[in-house]
C-alpha cells in the first residue's frame, strides 16, 4: 500500500438473486464506507464476465466503488477450480492475479476461501452457521464443503469477522480450537437516497394491497420459515379474519429446487391466494416502499446472523414481527412481537393484532442518526 493512498480491498460480487441478504450487505457497506471514512477505502469487486449487468450498476454507484469483471469470477469457473484444487495448491491463482492486477491491499473473503498460500493479507467474514445449526437443510457434500472452507480459513490465520453475539458463541461451540482473531461488527442500515425514490402509495395501489399488509421480504429458502406463516394465514382464515402478507424475494435454492413451488400450491389448497401473496423479485426502491409503508415487518427465519431486513425496518422505525430466536433479541432488545419458529397460533395472534391497530398515515421516513 502507498503512503497516503486508499486502502484497496477486494471483495466478491454476492448476486442479488443467489442471496439477496448478501448482496444488500455489501452495498450497505460501502455506503457506511463512504460516508464515514471518504478517501481512505476504495472497495474493489470482482465479478464475473456473465454477471448481472444491472446489479452491477447499482453497485457501481455507491460511493468510490470499482468494479472488475474478469473470467476468474464466472460462476461455472468458481465451481470448476473449486475448494479442493485451492486447498492443494494453496491458492487460487486466477483470482490472486487479478488481486495483483487491481492492486488489492486486503483482501474479504465471504463465501470463498483463496488459499493459504495467498499473498494479500484477508479477513473472513463467516455469516452465520447454518450448516451446523440446520444441517437437514444441506446435503451431505454442501455440507462437508461448507465446513470445510471455514476450517481453512481458521486454519489459514484467518482474522474472522462475525455479525452478532450469537454468531460468536456458535463459533466458540462449533471451532472451540480456534485462536484466530476474532471482531464481532454489527451492522445497522441506511438505504441509499435512490433507492427511496418510488412513491410507497404507488407502489401499495400497483400491487393492489391493503392498507394493513403485512411485508415479508426474504428469499424462498427453507430455513426463511415461509411455512410458519402459511399456517397462521389458515388459522385467521378458520376464523374468518382476513390477513394480508405481502411477500418478495428470489425464488432460487439450489439445495431445494421446488420449494417455492410447493409452498405456493400449499398455499393456495388452503385457499390463501389473496393472503399469502408473492409480488415477485421486485426492484430495490419498491422493497424499501413497501417496508415504509407496512403494518409491520415479518421476519420468521429459523437462523440468522444478523437481518438485513430487521436493519431496515429499525430504520425506518417499522413495527416488527420477529421468530424468537437469540440474533433477534440481540438485534431489537426486545421492541418487537415475537413467536416461537414452529409458533403459528402465537403469530396468528400478532398478525391480527398488528391489522387491526393499523392506523393509515404517510410514509415513513429514515428515523435520524
Amino acid at each position: 500500500m502507498t503512503a497516503g493512498a486508499p486502502l484497496r480491498v477486494a471483495f466478491t460480487h454476492i448476486s442479488r438473486r443467489v442471496w439477496t441478504g448478501g448482496y444488500n450487505y455489501q452495498i450497505n457497506l460501502f455506503s457506511a464506507l463512504d460516508r464515514y471514512r471518504p478517501g481512505e477505502i476504495v472497495p474493489v469487486i470482482f465479478a464475473g464476465i456473465d454477471d448481472d449487468p444491472f446489479e452491477l450498476a447499482a453497485v457501481r454507484r455507491v460511493g468510490s466503488v470499482e468494479v472488475a469483471q474478469s473470467q476468474a469470477f464466472a460462476a461455472f469457473d468458481r465451481r470448476r477450480s473449486g475448494l479442493v484444487t485451492t486447498l492443494v495448491t494453496g491458492i487460487d491463482r486466477p483470482a490472486a492475479a487479478e488481486f495483483k492486477n487491481q492492486r488489492i491491499d486486503l483482501v474479504f473473503e465471504a463465501a470463498r476461501f483463496f488459499g493459504w498460500r495467498l499473498p494479500f493479507p484477508a479477513l473472513a467474514w463467516f455469516p452465520d452457521f447454518q450448516h451446523r445449526r440446520l444441517p437437514q437443510l444441506f446435503s451431505r457434500p454442501a455440507r462437508w464443503r461448507r465446513d470445510l472452507g471455514f476450517r481453512a480459513q481458521t486454519a489459514s490465520g484467518r482474522h474472522i469477522m462475525l455479525s452478532s453475539e450469537s454468531a460468536l458463541r456458535d463459533y466458540h461451540r462449533f471451532y472451540p480450537g480456534s485462536r484466530n482473531r476474532v471482531s464481532v461488527v454489527r451492522f445497522a442500515t441506511q438505504p441509499p437516497a435512490e433507492f427511496l425514490a418510488a412513491n410507497p402509495d404507488d407502489v401499495v395501489a400497483h400491487y393492489g394491497l391493503p392498507p394493513n399488509f403485512c411485508f415479508l421480504p426474504n428469499q424462498f429458502w427453507r430455513h426463511k420459515n415461509h411455512q410458519v406463516v402459511v399456517e397462521a394465514l389458515t388459522i385467521l382464515k378458520r376464523r374468518n379474519f382476513d390477513v394480508v402478507v405481502a411477500t418478495t424475494g428470489s425464488t432460487e435454492d439450489p439445495r431445494e429446487p421446488d420449494y417455492f413451488k410447493n409452498l405456493m400450491t400449499e398455499a393456495k389448497s388452503r385457499g390463501l391466494e389473496a393472503n399469502f401473496r408473492y409480488l415477485g423479485m421486485i426492484p430495490l426502491d419498491q422493497v424499501y416502499a413497501l417496508m415504509r409503508t407496512s403494518a409491520a415487518l415479518l421476519n420468521p427465519s429459523c437462523m440468522e446472523g444478523w437481518s438485513t431486513t430487521v436493519e431496515e425496518a429499525k430504520s425506518f422505525g417499522v413495527p416488527m414481527i420477529l421468530s424468537d430466536i437469540d440474533v433477534h433479541r440481540e438485534q431489537t432488545g426486545g421492541a418487537a412481537r415475537y413467536f416461537g419458529i414452529h409458533d403459528a397460533e402465537t403469530l396468528a395472534g400478532h398478525l391480527s393484532d398488528v391489522s387491526q391497530a393499523f392506523q393509515p398515515q404517510a410514509a415513513r421516513g429514515l428515523l435520524p442518526d
